[in-house]
C-alpha cells in the first residue's frame, strides 16, 4: 500500500516529470530561446515570451520523453541513466508515451499561437531528434552531427518567435550554436566513454579518446568562436554587437579554446569534464553578452 501511495503522490509525479523531461536541459534550451527572442524583439511582449517558454519546454520535454522510451533497454545498462523513471519502473511506457504526445500537442499549439514558423521549426526539431538522431546514436558517430541540428534550433527559434521571419540573423544564431554542439558533446562523450560503451553509443568522431578526436574538438571550438564574432562586422542584418562586446567575447573564446587544447595535451577524463563545463559557461555568457549589448548600447 505504501508503494502505491508513493507512486501516485504529487511529489512522485513531479519528480518523474522533471526527470523524464530532463528539467535542467530543458530549462537551458528555453534560456537560449528567450535570449534569441530578446535579440529579435523590437518591443518585448511578455505574453509571447511566456508562450515561448511554455511551448519551448513542452517541445524539448517531449523530445526527451520519446528518447527515453526508445532507449529504455539501453538506459538500464548505463550508470548515468539506469535510475531514470522508465528503467526502474516508476513510469510505464504507455504513461510516458501519453505524456510525450500531450507535450507535443500542447507545445505545437502554443508555438503556433505565436506564429506558424515558430511551430514549424519546433516540429522539425522534434522530428530530427526523435527519428534521426536517437536511432543513429548506436550506429555512427555522425549522430552528433545530426543531433546538432535540433540542438541549434532553440537560439534561432526565439528570433523567429519575435519577428515571424527567418533570415541572416536567426541563421547566424543557428550557426553559432550548431558549431558549439560538437566540442560540448564530444567532451561529454569523452569522460562518459566507458558508460556510453555499455549502451553501445558512438559519440566521439573517431570512436576513440585519441588525438584525432581532440584535434576536432579544437577546430570546432575555433569555429564556434569565429562564428560568435561575425555580428561585430555588420554583415548580419539587424543582429550586430559593439566592439567592446566583441573583445569580451573574443576573450571568452580564447578561454574556451584553451580548454580544448588542454584536452588535446592531457587526454584525460578530468580535462574533458572541465571543457564541458567551460563550454556551457561560454554559450550562456555569450547569450547574456549579446542581449546586454543590445539593451545597453
Amino acid at each position: 500500500m505504501s508503494v502505491t501511495q508513493t507512486q501516485i503522490s504529487p511529489t512522485s509525479w513531479v519528480k518523474n516529470f522533471t526527470e523524464i523531461t530532463k528539467l535542467r536541459l530543458s530549462v537551458s534550451v528555453v534560456f537560449s530561446s528567450v535570449a534569441g527572442y530578446l535579440l529579435g524583439a523590437t518591443q518585448v511582449d511578455f505574453v509571447v515570451l511566456l508562450l515561448l517558454c511554455v511551448g519551448g519546454y513542452c517541445m524539448v520535454g517531449a523530445s526527451n520523453v520519446y528518447n527515453q522510451i526508445m532507449e529504455r533497454d539501453l538506459d538500464i545498462l548505463m550508470d548515468r541513466t539506469k535510475n531514470r523513471p522508465i528503467p526502474v519502473g516508476r513510469m510505464s511506457v504507455s504513461a510516458s508515451l501519453s505524456l510525450a504526445i500531450v507535450l507535443t500537442l500542447v507545445g505545437l499549439s502554443v508555438l503556433y499561437s505565436i506564429n506558424p514558423q515558430t511551430a514549424m521549426f519546433g516540429a522539425i526539431s522534434i522530428f530530427i531528434y526523435v527519428f534521426l538522431y536517437t536511432p543513429l546514436k548506436t550506429k555512427t558517430p555522425l549522430s552528433v552531427f545530426v543531433g546538432a541540428f535540433p540542438g541549434a534550433i532553440p537560439f534561432m527559434l526565439g528570433w523567429v518567435a519575435a519577428t515571424n521571419d527567418f533570415g541572416i540573423e536567426p541563421g547566424t544564431l543557428f550557426m553559432i550554436q550548431f558549431f558549439w554542439q560538437f566540442p560540448h558533446f564530444w567532451a561529454i562523450g569523452w569522460f562518459l566513454f566507458d558508460d556510453y560503451k555499455k549502451g553501445g553509443f558512438f559519440m566521439l568522431p573517431t570512436g576513440k579518446r585519441d588525438r584525432g578526436t581532440a584535434i576536432q574538438v579544437i577546430l570546432y571550438s575555433i569555429c564556434t568562436v569565429l562564428a560568435s564574432l561575425i555580428p561585430a562586422f555588420g554583415v548580419t542584418g539587424m543582429f550586430y554587437i559593439t566592439p567592446v562586446s566583441a573583445v569580451i567575447i573574443g576573450a571568452l573564446g580564447l578561454w574556451f579554446i584553451y580548454y580544448g587544447i588542454r584536452l588535446y595535451k592531457q587526454k584525460t577524463d578530468k580535462s574533458a569534464k572541465q571543457l564541458m563545463l567551460v563550454s556551457v559557461s561560454y554559450i550562456t555568457l555569450l547569450q547574456i553578452i549579446y542581449v546586454a549589448d543590445k539593451f545597453i548600447r
